[in-house]
């Protein structure tokens, strides 16, 4: 059985049930039609006694999934389309079902994987990479914040390194992301056609996976570990800069650089985000999508993810003009505000 529309591939293959990104030249990013098409396709799979276990992998290419189509968001922004939060509604709820997804659910990660890619491997039991991922929630960069259940990920990595993740919108590679605890089992890309092979074969992880696991090497966040928890342990962005500042020695380049791309962000969303992951240490992971989902639905309403799409994406001139401009300016009220439930209620994750 294939279904394939062009930007989404499903198929039943043996005991295997098969979703493939083939949206190369816009690396994957999700558009409202893909969610959809991947949520029915779940719901299918979990019905389907045929189907023992589930994976989602990538045409080859660049990119396993590098985020939402942003481009269609900020369309519709711009046109005063006022189901824009729709995408993200149903994209949150395609989310929750793979944290809770009754089946074996394999994210097979070659390339990268940012924002909504996150969303659609993060949260189920088996995260298998390749030497060629790159991890990142870039968020803050446009004005926005660690969504597709990044905060309940984020605030579960080590010496808070999820917060240095998520206020600097860093990248990473393999053996930090199994550092972080993102990935599971490490590939070689070549060996993904047989990993496939023999989940349709078997129905089996552990089966598909023996002979072609490979060590993720030496991370080099690791050594670092210390000083991104001296800094980012602190309760305010302010004091977290004031510390990155402080740093001296061997860290000191390491953290002016962290500190110079943090001030870089937007300041709301920087605030944003740090009183998200610490709000998410304490939600199951249900809470945290309904917290993520409030603070969507009141950011659509701002400025700074509109302009910062419009800096990074649609004039590319990387200049974005973010309101309030200040860490200063931006409230703790108004920071509670986002918080709040939104106009047309929370979410309900069916």
């Amino acid at each position: 059985m294939t279904d394939d529309d062009g930007d989404i591939r499903i198929e039943r293959r043996g005991r295997l049930g098969l979703v493939t990104l083939d949206r190369q030249p816009a690396m994957n990013a999700l558009t409202h039609a893909m969610v959809r098409r991947m949520r029915a396709a779940l719901d299918a799979f979990a019905a389907d006694p045929a189907v023992a276990v589930v994976a989602v992998t990538a045409a080859p290419g660049r990119a396993f999934c590098a985020g939402g189509d942003i481009r269609q968001v900020y369309a519709m922004g711009r046109a005063g389309d006022p189901s824009r939060n729709l995408f993200f509604r149903d994209e949150y709820r395609l989310n929750a079902l793979i944290e809770r997804y009754p089946k074996p659910y394999v994210a097979l990660v070659d390339g990268v994987c940012m924002g909504g890619g996150v969303g659609l491997s993060a949260h189920g039991p088996h995260r298998v990479a390749t030497e060629r991922l790159t991890f990142a929630m870039p968020e803050v960069a446009i004005g926005f914040f660690p969504d597709v259940g990044g905060t309940y990920v984020l605030s579960r990595m080590p010496s808070d390194l999820g917060l240095y993740l998520g206020l600097t919108g860093a990248s990473i590679r393999l053996a930090d992301a199994r550092l972080a605890g993102f990935v599971t089992d490490t590939v070689a890309p070549e060996a993904l056609p047989a990993v496939i092979g023999r989940l349709a074969e078997t129905g089996d992880v552990d089966a598909a996976l023996a002979g072609h696991t490979l060590p993720a090497g030496p991370a080099p966040l690791a050594g670092r570990l210390a000083a991104i928890a001296r800094a980012f342990s602190a309760d305010d962005v302010g004091d977290i800069l004031a510390r990155l500042d402080g740093e001296t020695g061997e860290h000191g380049a390491f953290s002016a650089e962290t500190a110079a791309t943090i001030r870089a962000r937007s300041p709301t969303s920087l605030k944003l985000t740090l009183q998200a992951l610490r709000r998410a240490r304490h939600l199951d992971f249900a809470g945290c999508m309904v917290m993520e989902y409030r603070v969507l639905c009141h950011i659509l309403e701002g400025h700074d993810f509109d302009e910062g799409v419009r800096a990074a994406v649609i004039d590319k001139d990387r200049r974005p003009c973010w309101r309030p401009a200040t860490l200063d300016e931006v409230a703790a009220a108004d920071i509670e505000a986002y918080f709040r439930p939104p106009a047309g209620g929370d979410i309900v994750l069916d």
